[in-house]
C-alpha cells in the first residue's frame, strides 16, 4: 500500500467495467480526471452477471475493511438480460431475481460506510446487427434491445425505491445520432464516443448530488502543492505552455 491515503472510487461490474481502461474508456476518463484526487480502482469481470456478484461482495467489499470506498459505481444487468438459451445454459438471471440480487449489492454497500456514495448503472442498448455481424445469429437473437429496456427501467425503479443515485444508460447513449455505430465497438461493448457520454453522465450525477462532502472533482482537494516549472528562456517554452493549457481544457470540459 503507498500513501497518502485517497478517496477510493471503485467500479464494480461486468465487461463494461473491466474493459473501461482500454479504448479511451470511461474508467481511463476518470482516473485522468481525479488524478491527485482519488484512486479509481477497478473490480470488473467480463461475462458477470448479478448472480456472480453477490458471491464475491464480502471479498471485493469486506465490511471490516480500514478504509472504505467514497463512491462504488455498479454495472450490472447487460448479461442478466440476455434471453434464455434453449439449452437451459447461459448467462440470463431473471428479472425478479436480477432486481432483489441488485438490492442486496446495495444494501451490502451501504453498510460499508455512511460516507460511501452509491451510483447504479442501468444496462445501455445493444446493436442486433453489428452482435450478428462479429460473433453469430444466436447470440444476436439472444440479446435485444428490449429486453435491455427492461432490465434496464427495473434497475432504476429500483434506485428510486432505495434511494440510490441511478444513471439511464439505455436512453442517454441513444441520445446521440448514430448511436448504435458510434457508441458501441461490437454492438455489445462501449466505444470512446459512448464512454464520454458515461463519464458526462457520471459528472451530471456528482456535480448535483447533496453529499457532503462533495466527489465532484473541482471540489476535491488536490494532493500535495501544484507546482509548474517552466523556463521561460527554453526554446520549447511555448511548446510546454501548450502541454499545461491542453491538460486545462481536456478537464474544463467535465466542469
Amino acid at each position: 500500500m503507498v500513501g497518502p491515503m485517497r478517496p477510493q472510487f471503485v467500479l464494480f461490474g461486468s465487461s463494461i467495467v473491466e474493459f473501461s481502461c482500454c479504448n479511451e474508456g470511461w474508467g481511463a476518463i476518470l482516473a485522468d480526471i481525479y488524478a491527485r484526487k482519488a484512486d479509481i480502482l477497478l473490480r470488473g469481470y467480463a461475462g458477470w452477471t448479478s448472480r456472480h456478484a453477490l458471491g464475491v461482495l464480502d471479498q471485493v467489499f469486506p465490511l471490516d475493511a480500514a478504509l472504505q470506498p467514497s463512491l462504488v459505481i455498479v454495472y450490472f444487468g447487460g448479461n442478466d438480460s440476455i434471453l434464455p438459451h434453449p439449452s437451459g445454459f447461459g448467462s440470463h438471471v431473471p428479472l425478479p431475481e436480477y432486481i432483489e440480487n441488485m438490492r442486496k449489492i446495495a444494501t451490502h454497500l451501504k453498510n460499508l460506510s455512511e460516507k460511501t456514495r452509491i451510483i447504479f448503472l442501468s444496462a445501455p442498448p445493444v446493436n442486433k446487427e453489428k452482435i450478428r455481424e462479429i460473433y453469430s445469429d444466436t447470440l444476436a437473437e439472444l440479446r435485444t434491445i428490449e429486453s435491455c429496456r427492461i432490465y434496464s427501467e427495473a434497475c432504476l425503479a429500483l434506485c428510486r425505491e432505495i434511494n440510490v443515485k441511478g444513471i439511464d444508460l439505455w436512453t442517454a447513449l441513444q441520445k446521440k445520432d448514430g448511436w448504435a455505430t458510434d457508441c458501441l465497438t461490437d454492438g455489445i461493448h462501449l466505444s470512446a464516443e459512448g464512454s464520454k457520454i458515461v463519464v458526462e453522465e457520471i459528472m451530471n450525477v456528482l456535480r448535483e448530488a447533496d453529499w457532503e462532502p462533495s466527489l465532484h472533482w473541482k471540489s476535491m482537494p488536490t494532493e500535495f502543492e501544484q507546482v509548474f516549472s517552466i523556463p521561460q528562456l527554453s526554446a520549447d517554452f511555448n511548446t510546454a505552455i501548450s502541454i499545461f493549457e491542453s491538460s486545462f481544457r481536456r478537464h474544463s470540459q467535465w466542469e
